[in-house]
């Protein structure tokens, strides 16, 4: 009788203590956040955006069962400084990082500012998991290694691009294209395509993951060159005529069922309704000039590409899916890469204020009608230390200089999507009164702090070359 009496103590002391656990750690209820991330992706060449030669139905389920943000932008019209952008929710000309980086893993200035703090860190510091997967293009250093910067977990390469079959350490090639892999701090290697590889790691972070809140910053370098893709998907579009096109496709097409697999352990795991997805490209499609080079996009029906301010080379794909917060639909007013970090800092109750105070928008009362008004009075832009710059107002007027000889020009993009009439003799008033605007704004921002990768790798061979010549 005795022992009966004490295990039944026992057994209601072990629920007291189980029931006060629970009311110390109630079950974090916070959402996982992922980013999926294409490079050079063109606009125009997802199913919910109109193509019709390419298959994207894993993205178009996503469009379907989330927000389509109509007018979604990105802050810079190439990789790296896109990259910086999103990753630290600030405007990159802030802190100097208006060029692609040059991979060099012994230079410890050629990478994002180290007092930037990632929204990565941000959420670590709020109880996330944090991982990133894929390509980085930040910086090659130590200072600048994703595990360094707010990173728990990181597979992928940190240079601005790669071979997608192979990696040879016997060439030497720019950039680092056939380098080997990275996971965390070691040397890492991939089987088969690296998209796929992606994929499948992503998946895995997921499932090991999937009982605490996580961040996952998956930035694929598809459809990104060197065109390059399975034979067998590379076949499934032989009726486009294009070869370039034809590869272009396949590469697209595997990273949408490489997302569609991701978005199943999300399921199976039984996390899928409380993640916020979102999805974007890094920059627009790069075109061809005088018919060479480009990726076979298209960034229809915008003006221009990769490299431009012109809508073509900012305006990109851009879904955001969270299925027990949004409904479907789309969301007309501009938003921008920034507001992605601010909107996961603050729904994970971290701090977006501290340091260096990020600078876009939570999107959630936006997308959920609870705030009516534009998220943003103005996006900007800058290229060449200010000899390129833009500003879109949230009435869809933009005002821009390309660079180079060519004049300022003016465009109302709701009656001129394509940016094919230039009003500035109509509304030279409107105009100056932007380009004050803009001006203003690029008061805070400062001078590019680095080489172009290829001036770079010139000036770095030459001080080698000169240093230490070669037997003749």
């Amino acid at each position: 009788m005795y022992r009966t009496k004490l295990n039944v103590a026992c057994m209601v002391m072990g629920l007291l203590v189980m029931s006060m656990v629970s009311l110390a750690n109630p079950k974090d209820n916070r959402p996982n956040i992922i980013v999926f991330l294409a490079d050079d992706m063109g606009y125009a060449d997802a199913g919910f955006t109109g193509a019709k030669d390419i298959k994207t139905p894993h993205l178009d389920k996503l469009a379907s069962e989330g927000i389509v943000f109509k007018q979604g932008y990105v802050n810079h019209p190439f990789c790296g400084p896109s990259r910086a952008a999103l990753l630290s929710g600030r405007y990159p000309y802030r802190f100097g990082f208006e060029t692609n980086p040059a991979y060099d893993p012994a230079n410890p200035l050629m990478g994002i500012d180290p007092n930037e703090k990632l929204f990565a860190a941000r959420l670590q510091e709020a109880g996330y998991k944090t991982g990133a997967i894929g390509k980085w293009h930040l910086g090659a250093a130590q200072e600048f290694h994703p595990n360094n910067r707010g990173f728990d977990y990181f597979y992928g390469f940190l240079g601005g691009g790669h071979d997608y079959f192979k990696i040879d350490l016997t060439k030497k090639v720019w950039e680092a294209y056939l380098q080997g892999l990275v996971r965390n701090k070691r040397p890492a290697d991939f089987d088969g395509y690296l998209t796929t590889a992606l994929s499948q790691d992503a998946a895995k972070f997921v499932s090991d993951n999937k009982n605490e809140p996580f961040f996952l910053y998956v930035a694929y370098n598809a459809p990104h060159q060197p065109l390059q893709a399975p034979k067998e998907d590379i076949e499934r579009y032989s009726f486009i005529e294009d070869r370039k096109r034809r590869t272009y496709a396949a590469m697209v097409d595997v990273m949408d069922r490489g997302i569609g697999e991701v978005v199943q352990s999300l399921k199976d795991n039984g996390i899928y309704d409380n993640t916020l997805i979102f999805f974007l490209s890094d920059n627009g499609g790069p075109q061809p000039k005088k018919g060479k080079g480009g990726n076979a996009s298209s960034n229809l029906p915008f003006r221009g590409g990769k490299g431009s301010l012109y809508d073509g080379g900012v305006h990109v794909p851009f879904i955001a899916c969270w299925p027990d917060k949004f409904k479907p639909g789309t969301y007309d007013y501009p938003v921008n890469s920034l507001d992605i970090g601010r909107t996961a800092v603050e729904l994970a109750g971290g701090d977006a204020l501290s340091g260096n105070t990020m600078e876009g928008v939570n999107l959630v009362p936006y997308v959920t009608g609870e705030n009516k008004k534009a998220p943003h009075d103005a996006i900007y832009w800058r290229g060449g230390n200010g000899s390129a710059w833009s500003v879109l107002t949230s009435d869809g007027t933009k005002h821009l200089k390309t660079g180079g000889n060519k004049n300022p020009q003016l465009f109302y993009l709701p009656k001129d999507i394509s940016e094919s009439n230039d009003l500035m003799e109509k509304k030279p008033k409107q105009a100056e009164e932007l380009r004050g605007q803009w001006e203003t704004w690029n008061e805070k921002n400062i001078h590019n702090k680095m080489l172009g990768y290829k001036d770079y790798h010139k000036k770095r061979d030459a001080f080698y070359e000169q240093a230490v010549p070669r037997a003749k």
